[in-house]
Order: structure tokens, then C-alpha cells, then sequence
């Protein structure tokens, strides 16, 4: 009884239309394929100043673009392309570098590791609502629905309600299905 109860409440809070959002946390809309995925091959980034695609290790790239390259290759399911994008920021231990490290563990299925990067990312940065949206999905597809349950109530808590993190949390355990974004 207290499931259905909460999937109403949860449910009720927010329309549908806002859990469109991307991986970066403020986007609203899934990451646009650029030249990084449509002609760039493997670990390699469009560089828009050489107009030509780079090894991201080797390249004057600056985090952001790094960040977005990494957020498109993870949606275009290159999990392995984005780790390798990851490798090449500048500050691995930074929380944002740490939830993405997370998100694709957990795309590939690997999610005590994913959890262990979430739960550094959230140790660095307690509000870092993304890595606990994240996590709860992780959650939610492990079948723990109440510890997906207190990382949304700590979303909530820390400012949250009403941004993707807290509706796309709340829509997974709501609905059992998580985002590839």
C-alpha cells in the first residue's frame, strides 16, 4: 500500500514534460549529435577550432567541451568512447568527472563500481543532485526502492524539487524505468 501511495504523491508533484533533461544536469533537452558523434570515430572529439577531430588527451580542449562530448557520446550509447574523454579531464577527482564516471559503470552494467564513483561525487559534493538522481536510478534498478527513495527525498531536500535529478528520480521510481541521458 505505501508503494502505490507514493508513486501518486511522487507522480503528482511535476508534469511529465519536465523530465526531459539532459545528462549535464540544466539541459532540458537530450545532447544534439555534433561532429563528435556523427564523424569523429571512437575516443575522438571535434575540436570546433581545427575543425578537425581529436585525440582528447593530446588536445587544448577546455573541460566544458570535454564535459559535452562526453554527455553526447554517453547518449549515443559509447560508453566506452566517453570513459576514454574522461580519462583526459583535467581534474579526475572533480564530482561532475566522478558522476559521469558513474553513469556509464552503470550503462554497462557494472554498477557496484558505479555506485562507489557516485558515492565519491556525492562525498566531494553533497549537493551535487545529479550524481544522486543517478544513484537512485541505479537504485531503482537494483530493486532497492527505498534507498532510491532517500537519495529523492535528499534531492528535495537540498533545493531540488521541480529540476531533472529530482523528476527523473521520481519518474524511475514511479515507473521502474530509468534515463539513457
Amino acid at each position: 500500500m505505501y508503494r502505490p501511495l507514493l508513486s501518486l504523491a511522487l507522480s503528482s508533484l511535476l508534469p511529465a514534460a519536465a523530465i526531459a533533461a539532459g545528462m549535464g544536469g540544466s539541459s532540458t533537452t537530450p545532447p544534439k549529435p555534433t561532429a563528435t558523434t556523427k564523424t569523429c570515430t571512437g575516443a575522438q572529439v571535434w575540436d570546433p577550432k581545427t575543425e578537425t577531430c581529436v585525440d582528447p588527451k593530446h588536445s587544448a580542449l577546455d573541460p566544458e567541451t570535454l564535459y559535452g562530448a562526453v554527455r553526447e557520446l554517453a547518449y549515443a550509447g559509447r560508453y566506452e568512447d566517453a570513459q576514454s574523454v574522461l580519462r583526459a579531464m583535467p581534474d579526475p577527482r572533480d564530482d561532475r568527472v566522478l558522476t559521469y564516471w558513474g553513469f556509464t559503470h552503470r550503462k554497462l552494467g557494472h554498477l557496484t563500481l558505479a555506485q562507489m564513483f557516485y558515492d565519491e561525487a556525492i562525498a566531494r559534493n553533497p549537493d551535487n543532485l545529479l550524481a544522486r538522481s543517478y544513484l537512485g536510478q541505479g537504485l531503482v534498478e537494483a530493486g532497492d526502492t527505498d534507498a532510491a527513495i532517500a537519495q529523492w527525498r535528499e534531492i528535495t531536500a537540498r533545493g531540488g524539487a521541480g529540476s531533472w535529478p529530482e523528476t527523473a528520480l521520481r519518474e524511475a521510481i514511479r515507473t521502474g524505468m530509468t534515463f539513457s541521458y
